[in-house]
């Protein structure tokens, strides 16, 4: 990490404000096939991330890459229509970068959202989980390289990675709204292969319910960044060894789609009731 990031983070940050003059207090992340939440968002202005200096760009189906900034529940969101992966050829600082813009704007809050694998055997296709904790195996970290003081401390405490308060918040909307909402450990690889049923064994084996290719990069600079996060997961496909079977993206998709709409609920509801 160099200062030269600082200032890429800022010449991002005035390209959005030219477009936007909202103050957002929440950032929101979508993950794969959850780009429709974007509909909820009482837009103001739709940015592409080519028109952003220092974006990436989305090469991955479902992901429309397009920064959404307006409100939300009441609150002045920015909402990523797309995330970046690391399997895309993108550095983890890369990944991250629109997470440091979200904070120089001003967010306080991160939420982001993912399409998982579930290896739990309580979870089924469709179900949605909490991220209580994470396990890093993508051999990488964002915070690799120099550190700058005004970004965030050298050495982040992950200690508590996810807002304990916005869980229990979570929690209580999901049991109001009878939504089946489950909360575990996720696991990020890189990917873009799934795993065999030997590598889901040992997952599981370390104590993971859930694994993806993105995330947890992000997570790990909130953290550094300073903000609370929450981070939710969309069980797409079940990763039993013993009964595993081929995985289509389209069905991925389609299974995405489904519970698209109980994680609307939740994430509205969720930004609506910040204190």
């Amino acid at each position: 990490m160099t200062t030269n990031l600082y200032d890429q983070i800022h010449e991002a940050k005035a390209a959005i404000q030219a477009r936007w003059k909202g103050q957002p207090r929440v950032g929101i992340i979508l993950g794969t096939g959850l780009g429709g939440f974007a509909e909820d968002i009482a837009a103001e202005a739709t940015i592409p991330y080519g028109q952003i200096p220092h974006f990436p760009e989305s090469t991955v189906v479902s992901h429309a890459g397009r920064l959404v900034c307006g409100t939300l529940g009441g609150k002045s969101v920015v909402a990523m229509e797309g995330r970046f992966h690391f399997y895309e050829g993108y550095s983890l600082q890369q990944v991250t970068f629109p997470v440091r813009v979200m904070k120089a704007l001003g967010c306080e809050v991160l939420i982001v959202s993912n399409a998982c694998g579930g290896m739990n055997p309580q979870y089924a296709k469709g179900d949605l989980v909490i991220i209580e904790d994470h396990i890093n195996l993508m051999g990488d970290n964002p915070l690799i390289g120099r550190n700058d003081e005004r970004l965030g401390i050298r050495f982040p405490d992950m200690c508590y990675p996810y807002d304990r308060e916005l869980i229990q918040m979570a929690q209580k909307i999901a049991l109001d709204e009878k939504i089946a909402c489950h909360k575990g450990v996720f696991v990020a690889i890189t990917g873009p292969n799934l795993e065999t049923r030997a590598e889901y064994r040992f997952l599981r084996g370390i104590g993971a319910d859930t694994v993806g290719m993105s995330t947890v990069p992000e997570i790990i600079v909130g953290v550094h960044s300073g903000l609370r996060n929450f981070g939710i997961s969309v069980v797409t496909d079940i990763c039993l060894p013993d009964a595993l079977e081929p995985c289509k993206l389209e069905e991925i998709l389609a299974i995405a789609a489904r519970a698209e709409k109980k994680l609307r609920v939740l994430v509205r509801r969720l930004v609506a009731e910040l204190p």
